[in-house]
């Protein structure tokens, strides 16, 4: 069948990161799922969008081709947690704001699947569903990679087979073969989080890295920016660096490293995940070690609420999610007409500490809510 083609144009905001101003919208909770408009609900929607919410990245006007009838594969690094969630959220949400914005109905929706391992650490499950994706010939594929090194077969397949390519959250290591990434500066993820632990620790002691997989992109850049601003205070050593990919069990390795570093200050935990497995670690003395976490999970709220945890540095899921849908139907026409599509946009990450924790300038970096 032949594809039709409409004028439309997607105004992006940029790097600039405003808090708020995304309508929050409930996502199905199966693993994968045709996201197609209804009318009536879309139109609801909208109606009680005021103008205060909507922001600039939103807007949709008719500048530019996209293809109707397109077909998005999203194959994320993870389908569960919260993190996860509120992106698929934001993915599905964008889609049906793209479908209304251009009237598209039945065959002409753009349609959306989501699909991913149940982990981050299962890199061989996502090599298998991009496999099973690509061989369906999709519009665009949208990726987060949980090995920066292991996709490149997979890309370079959808390269040959027209299918453009949209990186988020995670990117690859040959970047050149990604049309556009969407996702957090991880860098400053990590010097954020670095002097904010070093702020709390009174500038001096042991650190420890309690890390994601050590090939995923995210991960080695929060690591990378950490080291960087705790290069800064001499009186810091980190005497300890761990990786979920590198160890047999991250719990019991996180256990022996308190317990051979009895005077450790503070550690920094990477993501949600290994954040979220530390504060469920068994600490055993009196000591008490300060934290600084990735991703403002519910578990990560309740501790630091507590006083269990310094603070956390946050990301935008949702932000990231629509973004990255935008981003993907930009790229729907053939190449020749593809115009205006940013290649790289990075949001900055948020603090969250017991003073912001219930700040509703902060509500989108906070998840399960």
């Amino acid at each position: 069948m032949m594809r039709k083609v409409a004028a439309a144009g997607i105004i992006l905001a940029g790097i600039i990161l405003v808090a708020g101003g995304l309508d929050r919208k409930g996502g199905s909770d199966n693993f994968v799922a045709d996201v197609q408009a209804n009318d009536e609900t879309t139109q609801t929607e909208e109606e009680n969008r005021s103008s205060e919410e909507t922001e600039p990245e939103t807007q949709i006007d008719t500048s530019a081709p996209v293809t109707a009838g397109s077909r998005i594969a999203v194959v994320s690094k993870s389908v569960d947690g919260e993190f996860w969630k509120a992106i698929r959220t934001g993915m599905e949400d964008a889609v049906k704001d793209v479908n209304a914005a251009y009237g598209y109905t039945s065959d002409d929706q753009i349609t959306m699947t989501f699909e991913g391992a149940s982990n981050e650490q299962d890199v061989e499950t996502q090599i298998n569903t991009l496999d099973a994706v690509i061989a369906e010939n999709p519009t665009v594929l949208c990726l987060s990679a949980g090995d920066e090194d292991s996709c490149q077969a997979q890309i370079e397949a959808a390269k040959e087979n027209g299918i453009a390519v949209v990186a988020f959250d995670s990117n690859v290591t040959d970047s050149d073969m990604i049309a556009a990434f969407r996702g957090t500066d991880n860098t400053s993820v990590g010097k954020l989080a670095g002097e904010k632990l070093a702020d709390a620790i009174g500038k001096s002691g042991k650190v420890a890295i309690f890390s994601a997989q050590e090939k995923t992109e995210s991960s080695r850049k929060r690591v990378e920016g950490f080291k960087e601003a705790i290069s800064a205070y001499s009186d810091i050593s980190i005497v300890q660096e761990l990786y979920m990919d590198k160890v047999e069990d991250m719990q019991d390795a996180i256990e022996s490293t308190l317990q051979s570093y009895p005077d450790l200050a503070g550690v920094f935990c990477t993501n949600a995940d290994v954040s979220d497995l530390y504060l469920d670690t068994e600490k055993t003395g009196d000591h008490v070690l300060t934290m600084v976490g990735v991703d403002a999970t519910s578990k990560q709220q309740e501790a630091i609420r507590n006083g269990v945890e310094a603070g956390v540095v946050s990301q935008d899921p949702y932000r990231i999610g629509y973004q990255t849908i935008l981003a993907a139907v930009q790229l729907t026409v053939p190449k020749e007409e593809v115009s205006g599509v940013e290649r790289t946009v990075l949001y900055d990450p948020a603090w969250i500490d017991s003073s912001s924790l219930d700040d509703p300038e902060y509500s989108d970096y906070l998840y399960g809510k």
